[in-house]
């Protein structure tokens, strides 16, 4: 289990580091000014992400059959506080530009898709 839990925070620190610095390079040299701040935007999914693996790796070493529905629920709450965190930098613009809704979607994907598998993986393997 700690083996599992440590191996998805390495795997979570390497997409961090290898999605953020290219986005963040990328918005500065073509001075793209954001409503919000893209490291803020990553860290809290980096920190969401982790927390729902946890929750799910508790869950699933109690009550392996009710896994998959922790997982759920999670992804909600994490998509609430979201809302909650962004919500006076981001949803009171009427209008975002595309960079800001790439900026708001990339890490969103690519820490879901990392969620999931690694949660595929540990529910595969009880």
């Amino acid at each position: 289990m700690i083996k599992r839990i440590l191996f998805f925070l390495a795997a979570v620190l390497i997409v961090l580091a290898v999605s953020y610095f290219p986005h963040n390079y990328v918005i500065i040299a073509k001075e793209i000014q954001l409503s919000f701040s893209l490291l803020g935007v990553y860290l809290f999914h980096v920190v969401s992400a982790t927390i729902v693996y946890l929750i799910v790796e508790f869950v699933a070493d109690k009550m392996p059959n009710q896994a998959g529905y922790a997982y759920l629920a999670s992804i909600f709450l994490k998509i609430g506080f979201f809302v909650l965190v962004f919500q006076a930098s981001v949803f009171t613009n009427e209008q975002l530009t595309k960079p800001e809704r790439f900026s708001l979607v990339i890490p969103l994907f690519l820490f879901l898709i990392l969620e999931a598998i690694a949660v595929s993986k540990l529910l595969n393997s009880k």
